[in-house]
Formats: C-alpha cells, structure tokens, sequence
C-alpha cells in the first residue's frame, strides 16, 4: 500500500489504541488483508491483560501500532474491531483508509424469526431484549441454550427488565464512566442487566461492582462476567457493615436487600455522594417491635395490620432521610403484587436542588419522636444530616 495510506492506517490505529483503554469492552478483532487474488486472515485476542496476534500459523504479541507494520506488504486490509455493543470497521488500499462504526447488536432475519416464536416473552417489549442480549440472557439463566425464555425465569426477567425500565430516564442523565453499585448482589441478575444496558443500548461507559456477603454468588458471578468478556464488572465478597466503596458511585441499586441491608445500601449512596439510589426494599422487621401510636391501638392490636403498618412507615422514614439528604424522591410499584409483595421502589435522584431537605428534616425529627423510633439509617448518615 501507499505511503500515505500506511499514514492514515497509523492515525486510525492511535484512535483504536485510545478506545481500546483497558480492555474493558474488548471483545477481539479480525483482520483480513489482501495480495492480489489471495487473502491472508488474521486474529487480535485478549489474554491475561495482553493482546496477542494470531496470523501465519503463530501467535506473538500485539500492539496498535504494529497494525501499519503488518499492511505496508499488502494491497488492502479489512479490520473489524469488536466491542460491546459496536464495532468499528477499517478498510484500506492504495486509494485511502476509511474508519467507520456500526451497531454490533443489529438482529438478523432469522434471529427476529427466533424471538417471535419465544411465546413466554410475549409482547412486551424488553430493554434487555432477545435476539441481541441472547448471550447475556443464557448467560444468567433466563434463557436455554436453545433460545426459549425459561417458564420457571419468566417472572425474574420481567423483574429486573422492568426495574431497567423504570430507571431508565435517571440512567440516561448520568455522565459518561458511570459507576454503579450493587449492593446485596445476590446471583447479580440486575448487576449484569444495568451494565448491558449501560453498555450496549446507551453506548455509556460504566463500571459496576457488586457486593454480597456470599461467597458463592460472588464466585459465581466473576465467573460469569469472564465468560461474557465483561471485564467492567467486579464482584467482591464483604459484609455492607464494614464495605467502603474504592470508587465513588454514581448510582447505587438495591434489589430486596433484607431489613436493614436496603438502609446500608442507601447510605452507601448518600454517604459515598450517589447521583442516583434505587432500592426495592424486602423483610421489613426492624421498626415492627419498636413503633406505637396511641390513636391507633384498637387497629394495631391485629398483628398483621401493625406488621404493614411498620412496613409503610419503614419506607416513608427512609425517603424523608432521603429528602433530607438532598434527594428528589419518588415511590411506585415497580412490579404487580402478584409477582412479589416486596414490590416498592424507592428512586431518589441528587438534581442540585436542596429546597426541600430543611423542611424533610424536620418532619423526620417529628415522626420519630411521635412513634417512638430509631430507625438505622438516621446514624448510618448522621454527619450528612448535620
């Protein structure tokens, strides 16, 4: 090739370097290069941190700038660098080199063919949707190998894609490099929903890290992020009592976190100055033995209506800490009762405005000197109150 075309294959190749970064998206590249009527093809991987280049029946290292080196000796080349959710494509000869990016999702023929025969799907349209998401989806056990949605995953699917959905608009207003926090991870089905969400329909950069105390679950969702090729994800075994975040998150979710868990979780985001904090509380039992109202006696004497009451109450404690944090709070079902009674979903979004904290703050400081409470999150975010 020209010269000036081995110029411009240089340029291009500092611009795949500085996408390249960490490696985070990365998923491989494959080179096809030209002599005449032959074509010689080519393989950039990822192993253990390094690229390496398998081409002419070897494998050795590999850096961008070795790109130019290897096509002065041919007529033309076609590389196609693959990463989540995009790929980019650059073809040169002796006329030129051209750099141009598309959709890596884009569904074929047969792959929509597929997904309408999907009958447990239904439809609904998902976010985090088949054919495009199928290697995640099987990945997590939403779906067989052979492409079906499991009947027995069918309500967990819509779980977390509805819970996507509903967030969906504050996900967008985050800045680029969004990091998330997932605490309570568990088996991390949202973790990897929000982060190809993230990735691959936004096109945001995004970190997210999951803590569980489990070491099962954690082992077992590191292993399923290397399988994916996520290598923006991290997973850490740690008891939320004693976790101090290494990066600060920009938003933070909760998905049935136990009793006081969901109150660790949402003052890891208050404390840590979250953007954003989602929480789909669960087991509600810390104020249940604590509150009393004196008006209500005749009616809390049924144990079953004092346990909703102190569920009710629990929650609206926790969005005026919220509030009086600095928060715009809002609260909704986000799934029908008949999928999960633990269906509430408590968003609060930090959009610069504080008018509203002084007056939350006082309200709170009423509320719990009336019912006689002393719910957990107040001193886990004592000095932001302050």
């Amino acid at each position: 090739m020209k010269a000036s075309t081995i110029n411009q294959i240089n340029m291009y190749a500092m611009m795949l370097s500085g996408r390249y970064g960490e490696g985070e998206y990365f998923l491989g590249a494959e080179i096809s290069f030209k002599s005449g009527t032959k074509t010689f093809p080519a393989a950039v991987s990822l192993s253990d941190g390094s690229l390496t280049l398998t081409f002419g029946g070897g494998t050795r290292p590999f850096g961008w700038s070795d790109l130019s080196t290897l096509a002065k000796d041919y007529d033309a080349m076609t590389l196609t660098y693959r990463e989540r959710g995009t790929n980019a494509i650059l073809t040169a000869d002796d006329r030129g080199a051209s750099l141009r990016y598309e959709d890596s999702g884009a569904a074929s023929a047969a792959d929509k063919a597929e997904h309408a025969s999907t009958a447990t799907v239904g439809a609904r349209e998902y976010l985090i949707a088949p054919p495009k998401a199928n290697a995640l989806l099987k990945e997590i056990g939403i779906m067989s190998k052979e492409g079906k949605i499991k009947n027995d995953m069918v309500r967990k699917y819509n779980q977390i894609d509805h819970f996507v959905e509903l967030i969906s608009d504050h996900l967008a207003r985050l800045g680029e490099d969004a990091e998330v926090l997932d605490c309570a991870c568990g088996k991390s089905y949202l973790s990897f929903a929000l982060n190809y969400y993230l990735k691959d329909v936004l096109k945001k950069n995004c970190h997210v890290t999951g803590v569980d105390y489990s070491d099962t679950v954690i082992k077992a969702s590191q292993a399923a992020a290397k399988r994916l090729g996520y290598g923006n994800m991290t997973f850490i075994k740690a008891d939320l009592n004693d976790f101090t975040p290494e990066r600060r998150p920009d938003a933070v979710i909760s998905l049935h976190a136990c009793d006081t868990a969901t109150d660790l979780a949402i003052a890891a985001g208050i404390n840590g100055g979250a953007k954003a904090i989602f929480a789909v509380p669960c087991c509600h039992r810390e104020l249940l033995g604590q509150y009393s109202y004196t008006p209500f006696e005749p009616i809390l004497r049924h144990g079953i209506f004092k346990a909703r009451q102190a569920d009710l109450l629990t929650d609206g404690l926790r969005c005026l800490l919220l509030e009086a944090a600095g928060y715009s709070v809002t609260a909704q079902e986000y799934i029908s009762p008949v999928e999960t009674p633990k269906n509430l979903l408590i968003k609060a979004f930090k959009d610069g405005s504080e008018r509203r904290s002084e007056a939350a703050k006082k309200e709170y400081f009423e509320l719990k000197s009336l019912l006689g409470v002393s719910p957990k999150l107040e001193g886990l975010i004592w000095e932001k109150l302050q």
